[in-house]
């Protein structure tokens, strides 16, 4: 069986846990104690160089980054799924989400790590308003190509979503006011089953 080392607050394991609940994959789940520097033991250095979560076992491959989770899962499990069945499609999905990760990604973690782990006297907050920036305009971006249809790409829910989610559930820790398109795809998003169950508590 599959095997997912995670950590339920880690935005990049919810993306891997979204996926295998959209994908109907049954998966070991292996939490590991981030708070109590568990990644950083030997035995998961020797699963994860990085240190980080989440890394994915099976039939003897394993994996430590997400986006790459992503694509093995669809590869692996082609149903049901959550690539466009067009090159055209696949492309698009291919940007986005790279896309995701560069310009939604990295700058809300420059925000969230420490609105959700630290105390307010070490917020850097000149790099928490550029990243704030960076990722209204991202959303600006994106805004136009959702409007008059549900879903990025095929207008069909797919890996650019799940990849999102953990992101746009933080919006307004973020103190973001997404655009009206935007804000009724997130909104779509979250309240998803899949969503749902992996919520983080905080």
């Amino acid at each position: 069986m599959l095997k997912l080392y995670y950590h339920p607050l880690s935005t990049y394991s919810r993306r891997v846990r979204i996926a295998l609940l959209e994908k109907n994959i049954p998966a070991e789940l292996v939490e590991v104690d981030l708070f109590a520097r568990a990644q950083f033991q030997p035995d998961y250095l020797a699963r994860n160089p990085y240190g980080r979560v989440p890394t994915l076992e099976e039939d003897g491959l394993t994996l430590f980054e997400s986006s790459a989770i992503l694509e093995y899962l669809e590869a692996r499990y082609p149903e049901p799924a959550l690539l466009p069945p067009d090159r055209t499609g696949r492309a698009l999905t291919a940007m986005h989400l790279k896309l995701c990760d560069l310009e939604l990604a990295a700058n809300a973690h420059k925000i969230l790590l420490p609105k959700r782990f630290m105390p307010r006297e070490k917020w850097k907050l000149d790099v928490m308003e550029k990243a704030r920036t960076r990722i209204e305009r991202h959303l600006s971006i994106l805004e136009k190509r959702l409007e008059g249809q549900s879903y990025l790409i095929g207008d069909r829910f797919g890996l650019v979503e799940v990849a999102a989610i953990p992101f746009l559930e933080f919006l307004p820790l973020m103190e973001i006011s997404p655009p009206a398109a935007l804000a009724s795809w997130a909104q779509r998003l979250l309240e998803r089953p899949s969503a749902r169950e992996t919520r983080p508590e905080r």
